[in-house]
């Protein structure tokens, strides 16, 4: 550790999605354990640090947006010496943004997380550091069994880097690199970390979880994780996020359905819901095979919460491949859903196609896809009222009156929360309570303890 790194305050801004989140905690511990101080407070820091996601288009501007905001936090109208860009944006624009954004001092990509702490510290003194640290993406150097946790009674676990899928119309293996399992030991030596402080929910995260295994084991390996991580003591809910519908085999179904540590709860993006489009995707599903699958699902697992997230306006979408999503979406019956408009990304197939939609186009058909959804979640979270769920409170709403917090068939930042009032004194923020649903609309449940 060095002492001259304790004078220098470091402010890490993380964007985007779980994952980045991950990468920012992971580099916040190695920051700490350079011995440089961590702050929240960005007006007070003297290196500003901007995780940034570049997924999309709104997320690349939002990037760029919040680079520009701290840049005016620079000496002599701030405290900030320093700026640096990591994540996503420097993987794919490093040149661009060094170029064109005299705010910013140093990019490192995705592959670059773990040398962090040596560029900031050539800023003050040590220069050996090139400021410009971006490679091939890929790779798994940077996740650590000890990171700084950032998130309140819940605590994500990334079981893998990249994506071996190839949908035309994403850029994250371009950004991130090919899918890389990390090993079954070192996920359940991280579980371990997570649990024995206390976290009771551990949330896993990658490209794709049910790829989970395929590189390094040459198989499907996430049911094999799912058994070892719930053997942990005082682990009480592990939650899977980013699957695909061809990942749910029969083994994966029966584990969840039968591991009471398992929430019953998916996160299976499927994009869209005409096989023209889905095939000119470069999806491997069908509208047939998304059909058997929510069907088995909801068979095996009657209370099942599932969210997928649907892409509209992709190149050569015609009303009625659009009007079949629609279709679909209320037969499928989503209990949880996330629409985005096409966004073309350079270096993807779809990128050229032809037929591109114009944006306003895009934008309506958005707005149709939320306004089906609206209907439907309602429905859906009327037939909750009346059924009791056990309750982790989070925090306290505005207004003081009720506490808000997760039950199983809500995953943190993406669904909406439970409004809870206390009928037996306080409740404390952190545990759990028997809640029973009393009220709902098309986005919110209240209910009132036991």
């Amino acid at each position: 550790m060095n002492s001259e790194n304790q004078l220098i305050k470091i402010a890490l801004v993380s964007m985007g999605c779980p994952k980045n989140l991950v990468d920012s905690e992971c580099m916040m511990s190695l920051l700490k354990s350079k011995g440089f101080i961590l702050t929240d407070n960005i007006s007070e820091a003297n290196v500003a640090v901007i995780n940034t996601c570049g997924f999309i288009e709104s997320a690349k501007k939002e990037a760029i947006d919040t680079i520009l905001s701290v840049g005016d936090l620079k000496k002599p109208n701030g405290n900030i010496d320093h700026i640096v860009v990591t994540g996503c944006l420097p993987q794919r624009y490093d040149k661009d943004i060094l170029e064109s954004m005299p705010e910013v001092d140093a990019v490192l990509g995705t592959s670059h997380y773990k040398d962090i702490a040596d560029v900031i510290a050539s800023f003050y003194g040590d220069r050996s550091s090139d400021n410009d640290l971006v490679s091939e993406a890929g790779g798994i150097d940077h996740l650590l069994t000890e990171r700084e946790i950032t998130t309140t009674g819940y605590a994500y676990l990334k079981i893998g880097e990249g994506c071996r899928n190839r949908c035309s119309f994403c850029a994250i293996p371009i950004i991130r690199g090919n899918y890389v399992s990390r090993s079954l030991e070192d996920i359940l030596e991280e579980a371990k970390s997570i649990v024995s402080r206390g976290y009771k929910e551990i949330i896993l995260a990658a490209q794709d979880t049910t790829n989970y295994g395929i590189d390094i084991y040459g198989e499907r390996s996430l049911t094999k994780l799912l058994k070892e991580i719930t053997k942990l003591d005082g682990l009480e809910t592990v939650r899977i996020m980013y699957g695909y519908m061809d990942g749910m085999d029969d083994d994966l179904i029966n584990e969840i359905k039968n591991n009471n540590k398992i929430a019953h709860y998916l996160d299976i993006p499927i994009q869209h819901g005409d096989d023209t489009v889905l095939k000119a995707m470069n999806r491997r599903d069908t509208v047939e095979k998304i059909t058997n699958v929510i069907n088995k699902l909801r068979t095996e697992i009657p209370d099942i919460i599932i969210r997928t997230t649907v892409l509209v306006g992709f190149p050569g979408e015609t009303q009625e491949m659009f009007d079949n999503l629609i279709s679909n979406l209320k037969i499928w019956r989503f209990d949880r859903l996330g629409c985005f408009a096409y966004s073309p990304e350079e270096g993807t197939p779809a990128y050229d196609m032809d037929g591109q939609i114009d944006e306003k186009t895009k934008a309506s058909r958005c707005e149709k896809v939320y306004e089906v959804q609206r209907t439907i979640s309602e429905e859906l979270n009327k037939k909750r009222i009346g059924t009791v769920t056990k309750v982790s409170i989070e925090s306290i709403s505005d207004d003081g009156i009720f506490y808000k917090g997760r039950s199983y068939g809500e995953a943190p930042e993406v669904d909406p929360e439970i409004y809870v009032a206390a009928t037996n004194g306080e409740l404390e923020i952190g545990k759990t309570y028997e809640v029973k649903i009393v009220d709902s609309s098309d986005y919110e449940l209240t209910g009132v303890t036991l």
